[in-house]
């Protein structure tokens, strides 16, 4: 929605150099002008941010053909900053700091995704390539509204980095974990970002007995650097009699607390291609909500603890380390354990850079009962996790799981999840 200022230089000025994007025009010609724009958006019920947005694009098309070097623009317009091209194309429907403009200015109603740039807890958690891809390439590039229209025929890449660059500066509280720290996720290992997402994971044995087992996870984020989790297993086994058997086994529910994120940023790069690490810390009660007769559950009531660091190396490669131990209130029957979890990977786009999101990984895991004379037992799973529709909120994995050694009475396991990240819309949403 580039609309025209004024520009300083005496040269004679294309027809979009009259406008600006809020406040005052300039001239009563153009008061005048937009007066009847302004009318013809209410009698045709256009919202008059779309009408200027489409003007402009006809009279900025017309002008690069009579203007010399209008490939670039912004810089014949004098906007020389993130800030300078915002205020100009994108302040109209956005406002001024990011807010939103009212619907009484706009002339139209705002989608339930309509972003505010300055609230902390709508933008932190949201992936800047997301944002990069939306100016771009429009609202309908990620899923939503038509209104959002693409700017790739207007911005050059670095303008459009600089765009998003100053959005990201419009949430004025700096100790929220940012977007780009949240690393593709993993079969096992858990992460350190707080989510808003629902997964739900099954694992099925290769070998030995028919089993089946699944588990649903639910995440909130609560404030700046806390999240809810609830998990729920369930599954179907055969028995030692050939009847199938299922049910639900033990509940857990955990809080997450970020204890410490910070994300590099290079001047002379996006966002999205920073560096960055984030460190936190999870408590779980589990309840005995199991069979023990059904192999479900343990029957007794024990306490997780564990931490989770995620590293984000440059080129979108990433490592996740988990560590922690599941202490059994009483340890007769059910001894403590301790585990450890790590995952590898690296993620690739097309689309430079900005379309769907390919991220193989390959996690080495272990656990070891707290016992005199226990061993550690390791498996590696190479996996593959996928974006699933534009707007990358549903994501699946598939991963096959491998025990490295003490192999007898531990089979192979295929291993596949399907996530929902709900913050950023419904399920039916975005494809």
């Amino acid at each position: 929605m580039l609309k025209l200022r004024p520009d300083s230089a005496s040269r004679p000025q294309p027809p979009l150099a009259q406008f600006r994007c809020a406040g005052p025009l300039e001239s009563a010609y153009v008061k005048e002008k937009h007066s009847l724009w302004e009318r013809a958006g209410r009698q045709r019920r256009v919202p008059l941010c779309w009408l200027v947005a489409g003007i402009a694009s006809i009279v900025s098309v017309l002008a690069a053909s009579h203007w010399a070097r209008a490939d670039n623009l912004p810089q014949q317009l004098g906007l020389h900053s993130g800030r300078d091209i915002y205020q100009a194309a994108c302040a109209a429907c956005h406002g001024a700091n990011g807010e939103g403009t009212p619907e009484t200015t706009t002339g139209f109603v705002p989608p339930d995704t309509f972003p505010h740039f300055n609230r902390c807890d709508e933008t932190t958690p949201e992936y800047t390539r997301d944002w990069t891809a939306v100016v771009r390439d429009g609202g309908p590039a990620r899923g939503f509204s038509q209104i959002m229209p693409a700017f790739s025929g207007v911005l050059t890449r670095d303008q459009i980095n600089q765009v998003v660059t100053y959005l990201r500066g419009l949430c004025a509280e700096k100790d929220w974990p940012r977007g780009e720290l949240n690393v593709p996720r993993a079969l096992l290992t858990e992460k350190a970002f707080p989510e808003s997402e629902t997964v739900l994971t099954t694992t099925v044995n290769t070998k030995g007995p028919a089993t089946v087992s699944n588990e649903l996870v639910y995440e909130k984020i609560l404030g700046k650097r806390d999240q809810l989790e609830v998990a729920v297993p369930f599954g179907w086994s055969h028995q030692n009699s050939g009847a199938l058997s299922g049910g639900l086994g033990d509940i857990a529910v955990g809080i997450k607390h970020v204890l410490f994120s910070r994300l590099h940023t290079d001047d002379g790069k996006p966002i999205y291609d920073s560096t960055g690490s984030i460190l936190s810390f999870q408590g779980e009660v589990v309840l005995p909500t199991g069979s023990v007769d059904k192999g479900l559950g343990t029957g007794e009531t024990s306490f997780g603890v564990f931490g989770a660091y995620d590293q984000l190396f440059p080129a979108q490669t990433f490592m996740q380390i988990q560590a922690g131990a599941n202490l059994p209130l009483h340890t007769q029957n059910v001894p403590r354990s301790a585990f450890f979890r790590s995952a590898f990977g690296k993620s690739f786009s097309g689309s430079q850079e900005l379309g769907r999101l390919w991220s193989p990984m390959v996690e080495v895991v272990a656990d070891r009962e707290l016992r005199s004379g226990a061993t550690t037992d390791w498996d590696v799973i190479p996996e593959l996790q996928v974006t699933v529709n534009r707007r990358q909120h549903i994501r699946a994995a598939l991963g096959y799981r491998i025990p490295i050694n003490d192999t007898t009475g531990r089979p192979r396991q295929v291993m596949a999840y399907f996530l929902w990240d709900w913050f950023d819309g419904g399920l039916l949403e975005g494809w």
